[in-house]
């Protein structure tokens, strides 16, 4: 988690290297059917994934469900991942659209007065920093209110792009994979963000508290 706060963070290259080979020749016998291999992606992916899912649903029963039906949907797809080494992309573009057609149901029933749980939409909903145990309770509630302000006042790709960078740790060829875009456009909406974050003085203000 620290790592949102600190983009240019090293990675130690031979580790970095060794990760991606494993992951692609997991991912090599996944396609050919080997169940033990994707259960072994699941256990190097489902930490992420679940976060990436959480800091857009802020449910963490939604977060559980849609982290499985995610992976389920690449278990039952994965013979079609046509290059083993775009395997982490290829997840997060799934999960990318799962999260979208989610959140396309969700504004659907909140249209009718219901939300996806038979829920009334008047019931107090879940606060943003009211997180899981994997966030550690690193950063204040303050801050975690702040953030989910800020991410709601940027257009939808920049948002997407913020999160995917900062939160999810994606490259920007991994990001541009994942959400389809040319990594220029993608780059375009980073500096976009960042230039708003960078104008937000109530989180710049945060930061630089936590970094005391």
């Amino acid at each position: 988690m620290v790592a949102i706060l600190k983009p240019n963070r090293r990675y130690n290259e031979a580790d970095t290297s060794d990760k991606e080979y494993q992951v692609a020749n997991l991912a090599k016998a996944a396609r050919t059917g080997d169940r033990e291999s994707f259960e072994k992606l699941v256990t190097l992916f489902q930490e992420k994934i679940f976060q990436m899912v959480y800091y857009r649903t802020f449910s963490q029963m939604d977060a559980e469900d849609l982290t499985q039906e995610i992976f389920l949907k690449a278990f039952r797809s994965i013979q079609n991942l046509k290059e083993a080494h775009y395997f982490k992309s290829w997840l997060f573009s799934i999960a990318v659209n799962r999260i979208r057609d989610f959140k396309r149901k969700k504004q659907i029933l909140a249209f009718v007065g219901i939300d996806n749980r038979g829920q009334g939409f008047e019931e107090v909903e879940r606060k943003i920093y009211d997180t899981p145990q994997a966030d550690n309770n690193l950063f204040k509630q303050e801050f975690w209110e702040c953030l989910g302000l800020f991410v709601k006042k940027l257009s939808h790709w920049e948002r997407e792009v913020f999160l995917l960078r900062f939160l999810d740790e994606l490259s920007i060829r991994e990001i541009a994979q994942s959400i389809n875009k040319s990594e220029s456009t993608v780059k375009t909406h980073l500096y976009r963000a960042i230039h708003k974050f960078k104008g937000d003085t109530n989180l710049v203000r945060l930061l630089q508290g936590e970094r005391r």
